[in-house]
């Protein structure tokens, strides 16, 4: 299951993922993942989830990205939740590269039982219209 946190900077997203992030391996018993950019997140998540910076990896793009996400599911399957910060910003920005990565994943994480949830700074407006169905309220 896919679930998409998107808002303009500053409404808070990372915030909820931070929330979400930490509650995960309360609820599973597999392995929770979170992919981000940059550090930032490094004091703000548990021990218990597997941090990993896309910058050590070179990870620019929504073909990159999703790659990315299949070959750490494919080092591990055991991971039952997987969560991305700043996806749109992993994507260069690009919306199209951002909506691939999305599409991309979706599909993968459902053929896997892999609940997977992704933070965009995107206004909504701007989300294509087929990906409204993975956004959620918080």
């Amino acid at each position: 299951m896919l679930q998409l946190i998107i808002g303009v900077k500053g409404t808070g997203k990372t915030k909820t993922l931070i929330e979400m992030v930490n509650d995960a391996p309360k609820k599973t018993n597999g392995a929770v993942v979170c992919i981000e950019l940059g550090d930032k997140l490094r004091f703000d998540i548990t021990h218990e989830v597997r941090l990993i910076d896309v910058k050590d990896y070179a990870i620019l793009g929504g073909q990159t990205l999703y790659g990315f996400v299949c070959g750490i599911v494919a080092s591990n399957h055991d991971i039952t939740d997987i969560f991305v910060d700043s996806a749109v910003k992993i994507c260069n920005n690009n919306i199209e590269e951002f909506a691939i990565a999305v599409r991309s994943i979706a599909s993968f994480v459902n053929a896997n039982g892999i609940r997977c949830v992704i933070t965009a700074s995107l206004a909504p407006e701007a989300l294509p219209e087929d990906l409204n169905q993975y956004v959620v309220n918080r």
